[in-house]
């Protein structure tokens, strides 16, 4: 037991229809749903033990070559940075499926080994398993995604899309941080993603990581059996722990937002350039002119205009929308 054990718990809901995942990610807030794939064959085999799910998955694509990432003993199961931060404490191929199950299964709870696990395999290279294992609450178009291994810590990050991942054998740990504490998690550099958190959260230097303390007093704890499943709105920062020495984890990532003009991650890199060097002043207005027009932290800003007047700071339709975007495409055109 470490404290982030003891930190408070995430919330529990029934969810039952893609309308109430839909519903519970509009809300932003994390959810736990106990037993929502407590049915699934998968689960079953898991429950027997490693040696039947893997069999089960290795009928389902033996040829199959799989991503496969290693620590080597000395990181502890630990999936992040190496000391100099410009590489990974961890390996990364591509192996064969049976291969490396069976190594997983050798590795199971031998002292001084390495740390082998699957990580992000596409389940549709394992085509029987979606029928066999369904998952009706997520867009139909949502390609499940195989994690498998050894006793894994992932280190602190957050993903672009929704997620709903399902424990399917052994226990995980999720410790879920919000969005708005991204600035007290100090964040890895952002051109070797994903951008890990520098912090170990187990045993956290705060005298190094101050701010991390901040963090900490927003964090909540989530702890899943096999069949439980946890819902992950977009952006929320985690840090997963394989906690038993055979592991497995399918997860769905969905809505994913679009290409240039309109994908927020690229406009905020647009932003980096055009704005963060500007003279001080000059960033109080464009922080002004975000927070009145973009975040509308205070209401609405153009409730004195007629809707017809208020162009792109009113509600755009999407007639209005691809004109802005034309307007836009025009403008940066003439860039250097």
């Amino acid at each position: 037991m470490t404290m982030l054990d003891d930190l408070p718990r995430i919330a529990e809901r029934s969810v039952s229809t893609p309308e109430a995942l839909a519903e519970l990610v509009e809300q932003g807030q994390p959810a736990v749903v106990q037993g929502l794939a407590a049915l699934w064959p998968s689960v079953a085999a898991g429950r027997r033990s490693p040696d039947v799910l893997n069999t089960y998955l290795r009928a389902m694509g033996e040829g199959v070559s799989v991503p496969v990432m290693e620590a080597p003993a000395a990181a502890l199961g630990h999936f992040g940075y190496g000391p100099d931060l410009s590489e990974f404490s961890f390996t990364k191929r591509q192996r064969p499926l049976g291969e490396t199950l069976d190594r997983i299964a050798a590795l199971a709870g031998r002292a001084e080994a390495p740390v082998v696990a699957i990580q992000m395999l596409p389940l549709a290279q394992l085509p029987g398993f979606a029928p066999e294992n369904p998952m009706p609450l997520v867009p139909g178009d949502t390609t499940p995604r195989l994690w498998l291994g050894g006793p894994v810590k992932t280190q602190i990050h957050n993903d672009r899309d929704h997620n709903l991942a399902v424990v399917i054998a052994g226990q995980r740990r999720f410790v879920l941080f919000p969005p708005d504490q991204v600035g007290n998690l100090y964040i890895g550099p952002p051109d070797n993603p994903p951008p890990l958190s520098l912090v170990d959260p187990e045993a956290p230097d705060l005298a190094h990581f101050p701010r991390f303390a901040a963090a900490l007093a927003a964090a909540r704890v989530a702890h899943l059996e096999p069949g439980d499943a946890i819902v992950m709105p977009r952006y929320w920062w985690h840090h997963v722990t394989s906690a038993a020495p055979y592991n497995a984890m399918v997860n769905y990532w969905w809505g994913a937002q679009p290409d240039g003009l309109e994908n927020p991650h690229d406009i905020f890199l647009a932003a980096l350039l055009a704005l963060k060097d500007l003279p001080a002043p000059e960033r109080e207005y464009w922080r002004a002119m975000f927070a009145a027009y973009v975040f509308q932290s205070e209401g609405d800003r153009t409730d004195h205009l007629p809707a017809m007047l208020r162009g792109p700071l009113g509600r755009m339709a999407s007639r209005d929308r691809a004109a802005l975007k034309q307007q836009l495409r025009i403008r940066l055109a003439r860039g250097p």
